[in-house]
This record gives structure tokens, sequence and C-alpha cells, in this order.
């Protein structure tokens, strides 16, 4: 196990290891990590909005600096997407090189991860649970299978699952549910065949999670 220097938090291999709930109580903030059961009653967050190891929020005034303000929103778009550090300062990299502003070209190119294509179809509750299912070879991209999480999709992409995938149980329960799914204007879904296609690349407009991008990039412009 090894520290992270920006919280104290335990890793393998560089992958967080600890509860996932407990970097929403650090940031007071519901980051979506656990999927449908971040909306009710049983989220932390909800039950109990303490951060770890501290006093109930508002008990004792506490003043965060600029510094420690930008922090929290690149943690919180880090960790909303699961992107360990090293990777996300390989994104901003490339999102400094885009057409429009670093952050909005960051947001985009996260969104563009197949993860997290594969979780905003339905396919998935939770980002976590998608970056499993792609790992495990269950997703076919243009009918390759793709196992790479960090895989960019393009507009023009099908997004579908392996012939020998649909025979899972996690696969079944999906098609069950799929009908309530909703996915993104820049994706499409065909509920029958539970296949995905990217119309489009994704804007600022199209991304739900509401996040302060600026302060991600003045946090890397130090």
């Amino acid at each position: 196990m090894a520290a992270d220097r920006e919280g104290g938090e335990e890793y393998n291999m560089a992958r967080y290891t600890g509860p996932v709930c407990r970097r929403c109580r650090r940031l007071g903030d519901k980051l979506m990590l656990k999927g449908e059961r971040c909306a009710t009653p049983k989220c932390p967050v909800e039950k109990r909005n303490v951060p770890p190891g501290g006093q109930p929020r508002g008990r004792r005034r506490t003043v965060i600096s600029d510094r420690g303000l930008q922090l929290r929103e690149k943690q919180k778009v880090r960790w909303s997407y699961g992107v360990l550090e090293r990777q996300f300062r390989r994104f901003y990299a490339e999102a400094r090189k885009g057409p429009s502003t670093a952050g909005e070209n960051l947001l985009a190119l996260l969104e563009r991860r197949l993860d997290n294509v594969v979780y905003r179809l339905g396919f998935a509750d939770s980002r976590a649970q998608a970056r499993q299912i792609v790992r495990h070879g269950h997703i076919l991209v243009n009918d390759k299978k793709t196992d790479i999480p960090s895989f960019l999709v393009k507009a023009g992409d099908v997004i579908k699952w392996r012939e020998a995938s649909i025979k899972t149980e996690h696969y079944k329960r999906v098609a069950e549910e799929i009908e309530e799914a909703s996915v993104p204007s820049w994706l499409s879904l065909d509920k029958e065949s539970m296949t995905g296609k990217v119309l489009n690349l994704p804007g600022k407009d199209d991304i739900e999670a509401v996040f302060d991008e600026k302060a991600v990039v003045e946090f890397y412009s130090r």
C-alpha cells in the first residue's frame, strides 16, 4: 500500500482501494461513484455529511485557500471519472492542444473514454463497474474487442456487447432495465439490440455533471 500525497489515501498498484464514499464525504459532494445507490437515503453523504475524521460541516469555520479550492475541484473531476493522477495529467496536456479552452477540451476527452461511454449508455451502474466490464473484454467497438477503458471513441463508432457476453447475468439484468435508460444527446442507443453509437463528439453542454473546469486549469497553470 502507498499513500497518496494529496490526501493520505490507500492505493494498491496505483489504484485507490479504500471506500469510495469516503471521497464524497471528503468533498462534501456526491460523485455518483456507486451509481443508483448514491441517489437513495443509504448514501453516506445523505445520512451523515461529515468529512472523514472530522466534525459535521458548519460546526466550525474552515478557511480554504484558492489553491485548496482548485485542488478539490481537480480531485472532484478526477475521482468522478476514476482516472489516475498520471493519466489525468496526460489528458490535460492533450487538452491544451485542442481548439477550445483547455478545461472544455479536458472534460470532452474524459467523456470520450470507453468506460464512460459504457456507463453513459446504461450498460453499467457506475464508471467503476463499466471499467470492469471493458477490462473483461465484454465490449466491442466497431466489431473489435476493446478492453482498454481509456480508449477514446470518435464520431461514428459503434459500441455493443460481445456475443458471448449476452449470456452473462449482468447483461440479462441490463437488458431488462434498459428501457428506462436515458443517454446524452451525443450518443444514441438501440435498446432492442443493445447497441450504442457515437453521433458526435461531446461538447460542454453535453456533460451532465457540474464541474468548475477553470479551477482545474488554474491548478495546473501554477
